[in-house]
């Protein structure tokens, strides 16, 4: 959703569409009254691109992306669901390529 490509989307699709977004994004590239909205659409369009491109993370993200689909039935259903996507790990990916323009 973030890259804009479909599920089925090969890897070259894919990293075409993170560097046309990174292209647009990127806050060296924009203007300075958007460099703060940019360096966090960055970081979400960076994310995205190295959990695609990863064939082990990208097949994570697919089960827990079909996990996601089903309704869930109890609140305790819809907690192990969050918790297994990792949104509270969000940031504990961040490495040299993603920080070095901040």
């Amino acid at each position: 959703e973030v890259l804009g490509v479909p599920v089925s989307a090969n890897g070259s699709e894919i990293k075409a569409a993170y560097r046309r977004l990174a292209r647009t994004w990127h806050p060296d590239v924009v203007s300075v009254n958007q460099k703060e909205m940019s360096a966090d659409r960055f970081m979400r369009i960076h994310a995205a691109y190295s959990t695609l491109s990863d064939p082990n993370q990208r097949a994570d993200y697919d089960r827990n992306l079909r996990r996601w689909n089903r309704p869930f039935t109890t609140m305790e259903a819809t907690a192990t669901a969050v918790a297994s996507y990792g949104f509270s790990s969000y940031g504990a990916n961040r490495n040299w390529e993603t920080d070095q323009c901040w």
